[in-house]
């Protein structure tokens, strides 16, 4: 009788323990400096605030010093570039909020960049305190749209100056000459005391409709600059993110958030709903009736349990040409960390303010990354010299 107690007692812990255990907790394995986490508020330029924070990371990596780069200046002369080549096309390209790593980049070698206090605070031109572009875009794109696909026959360049009244009426007067730290810079000047060189960054991908070790330009809506990326083989992709991380880098991540597996608490995870019957409490089909709030909390309450997808290059080709994986948000890997069940997991910085469970931190598991990945941008001094060399950089 009293072994019988025991063995209930024993039974009843170890129920207790994998309840317990469903809550993830994770264990930090590596982590690089990184400046604070912003907030794009209302508006699309999740790609200025996440390659901004990924150049302000690097600063800090190679001077030791705190950088707050201005996301507005960026965002002001990319929309121009952007007008002009959608204007040149007729109309026929994407002018949008949205953008790429890629931008930022040829934005500062184009312009040059700012800090933070020589614009306008975000937001500050309508009375807000963060950048909100409700109004502004409801404007812009209307007013690009109509010089694009107007029925003029010859241009005048008038259009540039209406163009920029509007930028400089929402987001501010980019700066010609400002002080910083006594000094006085351009913004190209500013630029080149950083040491920000277009040539020393790279975007790499992983796709199969295109050859390996060759460039191409991703056929991703947002990125309009047509700046090609070099295509690796899946495993290539991943190391090159890991070894990176190791060797003190941080990477850039443009991908896909839209996934069940990816929540606005602070959780990216490649769920494998057909083998997790307790996230619908019956099949598969119940799930995809749920709303995106009661998926998130059926995830996070199987959490470190959650079943994942094993990715591989055939599954990640098939999501993205049958739309399931999109490119939709730019953020900042910066770590590594494991949960309770050793499964890795990428600290990444978001730019959504300090929200969510992890103040504005997200965790996504490796398989996510790996799944939803249109492309990494960084430094091309840390991949890995073999690969290095079959990309011929």
């Amino acid at each position: 009788m009293k072994k019988s107690i025991i063995a209930l007692m024993m039974s009843l812990a170890c129920a207790f323990c994998v309840q317990a255990g469903d809550e993830i907790v994770f264990t930090t394995v590596l982590e690089n400096p990184i400046t604070p986490v912003k907030n794009q508020n209302r508006s699309g330029t999740c790609w200025a605030y996440a390659t901004i924070g990924y150049i302000e990371a690097e600063l800090l990596r190679t001077t030791g010093k705190v950088y707050d780069l201005s996301e507005m200046f960026v965002a002001s002369k990319d929309y121009v570039d952007c007008a002009e080549y959608h204007v040149r096309m007729h109309g026929n390209s994407r002018f949008s909020e949205g953008g790429s790593a890629d931008d930022v980049l040829e934005v500062i070698n184009r312009h040059g960049i700012c800090p933070e206090e020589a614009m306008a605070r975000p937001g500050s031109m309508i009375g807000d305190t963060l950048a909100n572009f409700t109004e502004f875009f409801t404007t812009l794109e209307p007013y690009v749209e109509s010089i694009a696909k107007g029925t003029s026959t010859k241009l005048t360049t008038q259009w540039k100056v209406g163009l920029q009244g509007i930028l400089d009426a929402y987001l501010g007067e980019c700066p010609e000459t400002f002080t910083y730290a006594g000094k006085q810079y351009t913004p190209k000047s500013f630029a080149q005391a950083l040491g920000i060189n277009k040539n020393d960054y790279v975007s790499i991908t992983s796709f199969t409709h295109h050859p390996f070790y060759e460039q191409f330009v991703i056929e991703a809506p947002y990125k309009w600059r047509p700046r090609p990326s070099w295509n690796v083989t899946l495993d290539e992709m991943m190391t090159t993110i890991d070894q990176a991380l190791k060797d003190g880098y941080t990477v850039c991540w443009g991908g896909d958030v839209s996934e069940d597996g990816f929540t606005r608490t602070g959780l990216g995870i490649a769920a494998d709903i057909e083998h997790a019957p307790d996230l619908t409490g019956s099949d598969a089909a119940r799930w995809l009736k749920l709303t995106k709030a009661e998926k998130a909390e059926s995830l996070k309450k199987l959490g470190a349990q959650t079943p994942e997808l094993v990715p591989t290059q055939a599954l990640r080709q098939e999501r993205f040409d049958n739309w399931q994986s999109t490119y939709d948000h730019v953020m900042l890997i910066y770590g590594i960390a494991r949960d309770q069940n050793g499964r890795e997991y990428y600290m990444v910085k978001n730019s959504w303010g300090k929200t969510g469970d992890y103040n504005g931190i997200w965790y996504m598991s490796k398989a996510y990354i790996a799944l939803n990945t249109t492309y990494i941008f960084l430094n091309k001094a840390a991949v890995k010299k073999d690969l290095r060399k079959k990309l011929g950089f």
